[in-house]
């Protein structure tokens, strides 16, 4: 045997699978008659395996297996031989000649003639967490007789002296992939250094060869060149064949064979037809070298390839449905620096067949990767609840909110309904030896953009030291963006500059962020800047008036765990002299963020960015009491018969198996939706970025643009990423498919052009499979991004819900940031929360819940998670759980619609208006007041049985005390049913409450 017990397992798993042949795919010759194909066995013995046949008896044979792999170091990993007829396992295997282009295996064989199997990436599973996969590859070992290496002249001494070329061959008959997803061939199958030498002798005076390559064939290796381009050669001609109406994609590779290669440019000229029909050269693009980036902005991108090294190069061209069918011809030139101009000559026959999708609906086409370039849900459109904004010369109004803007473009004024937020105007102070500068205002304030969905304002204020400009732009939800600019009039040296916000101390009550849990606000609290944590953001308010501010960078982020991809802002960092500190000052709550002391030169400009945003950013949504979740694929009629009214998808099942990528199972997902909605229910998917699939179709073509959608790394992770991605990755979640199949997600960066696509691909999913909405387990962009989701939703299927869940990232390696705060920005275009794993609902106190889990002081409703969440501490804050790992909601439900909470007003206890308190300060009540009767939630924090006492206001519920009776409707593993005098004593269990309904008689 190998000298390793796991591997006795895994052999007696494979025995059956070898004596049952093999499960054989097509086939398809390639190099020297070496044909690859399909087999079937467990997927521990690796992913590749040589079939080779022994035709006379020995006691040692050899095979010589032209493998060319391009996984790494093949030189360090075993080769175990199987024999196909018996399935046992061949002990005495010596490995002799072992290299990325071939191996030679020596091995005894038993069954004469015979065919067997050599595995040889097989490995082990250290560690199979769904966040973290761990495998190794087992080591080679030696025969297990070491007679039988001596008389054979295999020892290693031997091998040298090369007597075992003299032992008897087998026969290759074929290099076969364990599934068809795995297979090398034909673009991962390297040429050899004498084939890549030859190729290079044919072509002395070329510094780079180009491969002009259908997209059946994605490029996928950048540090070999493929066998298939041996075979055919470098080219200057590409022809294909497309559809009227299709975005037609190709690929043209550029080998750096002499020198390496700086500044690739292309040029694009019409394609012509004899019949005189023309196909526009602006239908052309190249993604490597243009596109549109996430905000809708043009960009170009830099291509530079390294000497020995391949760049794939995609192009598309939209041929437009009217085309007149025939062959249209077109030269396209690329140039490098340094190198003569080189000319492609491109030859397309376009079809008398229309795609009314551009063949969309066709993934084989690669023609969505024109969606990396898609402006969808870039517009002016004002999405609801909000209304446009109204603006005046020193302001502006949004949903509930209102800002007023001083003459240094800084906020003087900030209202949430009619309660002001600032005790004092906003100032950004730059302090001398001498004192704080006095700025003037330069001039008056400048529109530079007003629209019923943003307000872009331009201020400049000056000192005798400095001057200061100030843009802001202020969009529908109330989100301010401020960019400052502060220029030195001359040298300076600064003891500090800062940004001071005010905050009214009456409503300064909770406060999250910076590090700090969300709660009741301390008389304190500092914070420096960590590039391991992305928490550079405070929010402090009360339920009904609050303010979030967030320093940014200066250039467009969306940090999603840590700074690292952005880095420390230096403006605000500052080296590490800069921090912010929360502190009482007088009638405010002063948040000051420094940067600390400088010296700066005349001419010096120092950009400071930071964004602000009013809470709560909507009113409550009573949509809430109708959205009830079964979050898991179910049969419907199951969903239907608990009481839920909308499914969501996850992935990791068959509707939607893989991660962040839907489009392999659409045909199912719409079944499935088709069957809900005939029951009158909604399905919403999970579907985001941050992690992708390893089987996204258009792998290598993002591959090919280096780092701009995937975040480059080390690599590892699962076996397939090792052996086909290599290196230059990260690997992110896996998701066990199967007792042998996986998908395996490898991380993206935080804002990229897949966002663009992932759009388009929302879009398309409404539109062809009929979604609902999103669910989104954590998000994996910008609110820039967020707001032109809802766009799309709210354009493509009106009605479209989002609702998001986290877990609690505080103490998620230590990450000290709280969901609510690090995504509150998404929260007004966001339905509904639902903050569960992690958090401790059973000893977290009421101002926790409210600020941290509950959404309401930021206009959102939640739902609890974690251990099914606790029902009666849930209900203070209208909350339950959703059918998802044994909780069962759906009495609570009943109750719901049995007292019509639709229709209810919601007073919690944190609303100093609310007409029921109780006479024990651990023992909180919240009111659902109809005209005719209340729902009185009752949930305690006491650590021991108390009994309560109400007080209620009868005028402000518009009852009469004397008609009134208080009841408990029997809820299943809730409460029991119960009547008494509302005058009395309710007995209250730790951790439990009640739900009572008081009315008159």
């Amino acid at each position: 045997m190998m000298g390793n017990s796991y591997m006795v397992y895994v052999w007696l798993i494979i025995c059956v699978v070898a004596l049952t042949g093999l499960a054989s795919g097509p086939c398809r010759a390639i190099g020297d008659a070496v044909t690859y194909g399909v087999g079937s066995w467990p997927r521990e013995m690796g992913d590749m395996r040589a079939r080779v046949r022994v035709n006379v008896g020995a006691e040692a044979v050899v095979a010589h297996v032209g493998w060319r792999r391009h996984d790494p170091a093949p030189q360090e990993k075993a080769v175990a031989v199987v024999d196909a007829a018996t399935g046992k396992q061949i002990a005495n295997v010596a490995r002799l000649r072992i290299g990325p282009e071939s191996g030679d295996i020596a091995f005894a064989p038993e069954t004469v003639p015979g065919d067997y199997y050599l595995y040889y990436m097989p490995y082990k599973v250290i560690k199979a967490e769904q966040w973290q996969y761990t495998i190794e590859y087992l080591q080679p070992t030696p025969p297990a007789d070491a007679d039988w290496s001596a008389r054979n002249s295999l020892r290693a001494d031997d091998l040298a002296g090369g007597a075992w070329e003299s032992l008897p061959k087998a026969d290759l008959i074929e290099i076969q992939a364990r599934t068809e997803f795995d297979r090398p061939d034909p673009m991962e199958v390297i040429a050899t250094r004498a084939e890549t030498d030859e190729l290079l002798k044919r072509f002395p005076l070329k510094p780079y060869l180009l491969f002009p390559e259908d997209r059946r064939y994605p490029i996928r290796m950048t540090d070999c060149l493929p066998l298939r381009w041996i075979e055919t050669g470098p080219g200057d001609r590409f022809e294909g064949e497309a559809a009227r109406g299709e975005f037609y994609t190709f690929q043209i590779g550029l080998y750096a064979a002499r020198m390496a290669v700086d500044d690739v440019q292309v040029g694009f000229s019409d394609m012509r037809c004899e019949s005189g029909s023309q196909i526009p050269a602006d239908g052309f693009t190249c993604f490597n070298l243009m596109g549109t980036d996430c905000l809708g902005l043009p960009m170009q991108k830099s291509v530079k390839v390294a000497l020995g090294r391949v760049q794939a190069l995609w192009f598309g061209l939209q041929i437009p449905k009217q085309t007149p069918p025939g062959v249209y011809r077109e030269t396209l030139a690329l140039k490098v620096a340094g190198a003569q101009q080189s000319i492609v000559k491109l030859s397309l026959k376009i079809t008398d067949q229309t795609l009314d999708d551009a063949g969309d609906s066709e993934l084989w086409r690669m023609s969505r990767l024109r969606w990396l370039n898609s402006t969808t849900g870039i517009d002016d459109t004002v999405t609801a609840p909000y209304t446009p904004l109204q603006s005046s010369a020193n302001g502006v109004k949004c949903l509930g909110r209102e800002i007023r803007f001083a003459a240094t473009g800084l906020p003087s004024s900030i209202k949430s309904g009619q309660r002001e937020i600032l005790a004092r105007p906003i100032e950004f102070v730059a302090e001398t030896a001498n004192g704080s500068v006095k700025w003037k205002a330069s001039s008056t304030a400048r529109t530079l953009d007003d629209t019923a969905a943003r307000l872009v304002r331009e201020s400049s204020a000056h000192s005798d030291l400095l001057s200061l400009d100030c843009v802001s732009k202020t969009d529908f939800d109330g989100y301010t963006n401020f960019r400052l600019i502060l220029e030195a009039r001359r040298d300076s040296d600064l003891k500090d500059i800062r940004l001071e916000i005010p905050v009214r101390k009456d409503v300064a009550i909770y406060m999250m962020g910076l590090g700090r849990k969300g709660g009741c606000r301390p008389d304190r609290w500092q914070w420096t800047w960590d590039v391991r944590r992305a928490n550079n953001m405070v929010w402090i308010g009360d339920v009904d008036a609050g303010l979030q501010c967030k320093l940014k960078a200066n250039t467009e982020s969306w940090d999603i765990y840590d700074l690292s991809e952005s880095g420390l802002p230096d403006s605000w960092a500052n080296g590490g002299k800069g921090g912010c500190d929360v502190v009482e000052d007088g009638d405010a709550v002063l948040v000051r963020a420094y940067s600390g002391p400088r010296s700066i030169k005349a001419g010096d400009k120092i950009e400071f960015r930071f964004g602000l945003l009013v809470t709560p950013v909507k009113p409550l949504d009573p949509a809430h009491w109708s959205q009830r979740y079964y979050h898991q694929y179910v049969p419907v009629q199951t969903a239907k018969d608990a009481g839920a009214t909308i499914i969501n998808i996850h992935q990791g099942n068959e509707l939607n198996p893989y991660i962040n990528y839907p489009f392999l199972t659409v045909d199912k997902l719409a079944a499935y939706v088709k069957s809900a909605h005939e029951q009158g229910m909604k399905v919403k998917i999970y579907y985001t970025v941050r992690e992708l699939s390893n089987h996204v179709a258009e792998m290598w073509a993002l591959r090919s643009l280096g780092s701009e959608v995937f975040c480059d790394g080390p690599g590892g992770g699962d076996p397939w990423l090792r052996e086909h991605l290599v290196s230059g990755y990260q690997p992110a979640w896996r998701e066990k498919l199967s007792e042998s199949e996986s998908d395996a997600a490898i991380k993206q960066t935080g804002l990229s052009r897949w966002h663009n696509y992932y759009l388009e691909g929302l879009a398309w999913l409404m539109r062809n499979v009929g979604i609902d909405g999103l669910y989104l387990d954590g998000i994996g962009y910008d609110r820039e991004v967020m707001k032109r989701v809802r766009r799309t939703m709210d354009q493509v299927r009106p009605g479209s819900l989002i609702d998001f869940h986290s877990g609690n990232e505080f103490d998620f390696h230590d990450l000290r940031i709280s969901p609510a705060c690090k995504y509150m920005e998404h929260f007004p275009y966001i339905d509904s929360l639902w903050f569960g794993e992690g958090y401790e609902y059973e000893t977290e106190p009421p101002d926790y819940w409210l600020v941290e889990i509950s959404g309401i002081p930021f206009g959102l409703y939640g739902e609890m998670l974690h251990g099914n969440g606790n029902p009666w501490r849930g209900m203070i804050y209208g909350m339950t759980a959703r059918y998802y790992s044994g909780a069962d909601p759906k009495h609570i439900w009943r109750l719901w619609d049995d007292f019509g909470i639709a229709d209810a007003k919601m007073i919690g206890y944190w609303d100093r208006s609310c007409p029921v308190k109780t006479d024990n300060k651990d023992v909180l009540a919240t009111v659902y007041a109809k005209s005719d009767k209340a729902l009185i939630s009752l949930a305690s924090w006491a650590k021991d049985p108390v009994k309560v006492k109400l007080d209620i206001d009868w005028a402000a519920l518009g009852l009469d005390s004397r008609k009134a009776t208080l009841t408990a409707p029997a809820i299943p593993g809730f409460q029991d049913a119960m009547t008494a005098p509302w005058s009395g004593e309710i007995a209250v269990e730790p951790g439990k409450g009640w739900l009572l309904v008081l009315a008159e008689e």
